[in-house]
């Protein structure tokens, strides 16, 4: 029951939000994500590290097909529902204090992507995974092409739904063959994860499914060469909705990697493991060179998206305790910097009257506090010795280090290269000469009450990232067993 509460408040409270007058709709929209972070808070604190899967909700939701609505909390997911609560909390009170047209629409749709990767995150039937994985479209795509920028946000949200639809579609068809082709003889069909996991599906088999679930996964993080949608995507949408989109949606795929196709897969995962590293190096190795090429400050920032997931996908199919550990980590990590990091681009962006980095400069003069913030989220994005960045950078490259040698060391580069624009992009916003429309002046105090709170939890993680580590360690080594047997 705590997860149905969970899942369906942002959107119950968006709904209400809607109704109420269209001064009072945005506070009580902000309130209900406040609301649901209160729940992940509390669901942390509870949480049993030894207990396995946790709150669980079994209800039987269409008994001829075999689907469950089935909820659990584990370690794979605790951590990760806690980031969506923060990220969305932050990006609706940001939200706040910006004037927007169908206000109380936008923060129902707002809202309801909320609702919708909880529910992603905390389905424990494949059927149900896949509902909410494509509800999730729905809202943002009315985000982006309602309130987006640009002039072109029309054609880039177009092509933003042809990719996401067309990975859906493949991953709503394998889901369908996963269910029906694991029942065998007198078994009757189920998409509940946990009958999934103790039924045996052929290698050919598998490899077709492995692809199909991995098409839809990478388009979402998005990773290369399924990324084409990303430049004009992130171009489109307002920065408070970006900021979600990037933080926490990105991360539904690569869970779905751990929780999905790992477990239910192991044959094709360990097939298919060269090919995916591959692909991971080649993420990291593009997204951090078009990193520092891009002048507009928003991809930079995506661009270096493409580049840490490709990190959290070399971790998981490193295919060890050590490189799925530094993934799961490296998923809270990102999400955690990626989401202030968008919010400071929106304050740059008004100071300077543009988002070209070539536009800015010197704004860290009258500024010192933001300057401050800006720098701490800068050097977590690069992997700082001492930030928890940095240690799940570490347990990835010592898990590929341990399973594909030659591999690790190439990916090491994007170590170097993030390096490179994390630091570009704060000199070139905060410091050299003041742009020439650049009005220097301090953070608000309203602008604070965001961004330090995430600077906050980013400066706990450096300290203590064992937290999530520690909660997250048996359901992890759970998750990739059957692969990692595979390899043996």
């Amino acid at each position: 029951m705590p997860l149905s509460i969970l899942i369906w408040l942002p959107a119950a409270v968006g709904l209400v939000a809607a109704l109420l007058p269209r001064a009072l709709g945005p506070r009580v929209a902000a309130l209900g994500t406040l609301g649901a972070l209160g729940i992940a808070i509390g669901l942390i604190a509870d949480y049993d590290p030894s207990s396995g899967l946790q709150h669980v909700t079994d209800e039987t939701w269409i008994a001829e097909l075999g689907i469950h609505y089935k909820l659990g909390l584990d370690g794979l997911n605790l951590f990760l529902v806690a980031l969506t609560t923060l990220g969305f909390a932050a990006a609706a009170v940001a939200a706040n204090f910006r004037t927007w047209e169908r206000s109380r629409l936008f923060y129902f749709h707002l809202l309801l992507g909320e609702t919708a990767v909880l529910g992603a995150f905390l389905a424990q039937d494949l059927a149900l995974f896949v509902a909410f994985f494509d509800l999730m479209l729905i809202p943002f795509y009315f985000l982006a092409g309602q309130w987006g920028d640009g002039e072109n946000r029309v054609a880039a949200v177009t092509k933003l739904v042809v990719y996401t639809f067309v990975g859906s579609l493949l991953m709503l068809a394998a889901a369908i063959a996963t269910g029906v082709m694991s029942a065998g003889d007198g078994q009757e069909i189920s998409f509940a994860l946990s009958d999934l996991r103790e039924r045996t599906l052929g290698e050919g088999t598998q490899q077709w499914l492995f692809l199909l679930f991995a098409v839809a996964f990478l388009v979402k993080m998005p990773a290369f060469p399924l990324h084409g949608w990303m430049p004009d995507g992130y171009r489109a949408m307002p920065l408070e909705v970006l900021a979600v989109f990037s933080g926490v949606l990105s991360k539904v795929g690569a869970y779905g990697f751990l929780r999905i196709v790992l477990p239910t897969f192991p044959d094709a995962s360990a097939h298919f493991q060269e090919l995916m590293l591959i692909l991971a190096v080649v993420s990291i190795l593009y997204g951090s060179a078009m990193a520092f090429t891009t002048t507009n400050a928003r991809l930079v920032v995506g661009y270096s998206s493409v580049a840490q997931l490709g990190f959290i996908t070399l971790g998981i199919f490193a295919l060890n305790d050590q490189g799925a550990q530094g993934a799961l980590l490296q998923m809270i990590n990102h999400g955690l910097v990626v989401v202030p990091l968008f919010l400071i681009i929106g304050l740059l962006a008004r100071r300077a009257g543009s988002e070209d980095l070539r536009d800015m400069g010197g704004i860290a003069f009258r500024a010192p506090v933001l300057a401050t913030l800006f720098l701490i989220v800068a050097l977590a994005t690069l992997a700082m010795p001492g930030s928890s960045n940095f240690i799940g950078e570490f347990l990835i490259l010592l898990g590929v280090f341990e399973s594909k040698m030659a591999i690790a060391f190439v990916a090491s580069i994007g170590i170097a290269l993030a390096a490179v624009y994390g630091l570009r992009l704060f000199i070139r916003a905060m410091h050299n000469r003041v742009g020439a429309s650049v009005e220097s002046r301090e953070i608000a105090l309203r602008d604070a009450v965001v961004l330090v709170p995430l600077v906050a939890v980013i400066l706990f993680f450096a300290v203590y990232p064992q937290l999530a580590l520690s909660r997250g360690e048996d359901s992890v080594v759970s998750t990739i067993a059957p692969a990692v047997e595979v390899t043996r």
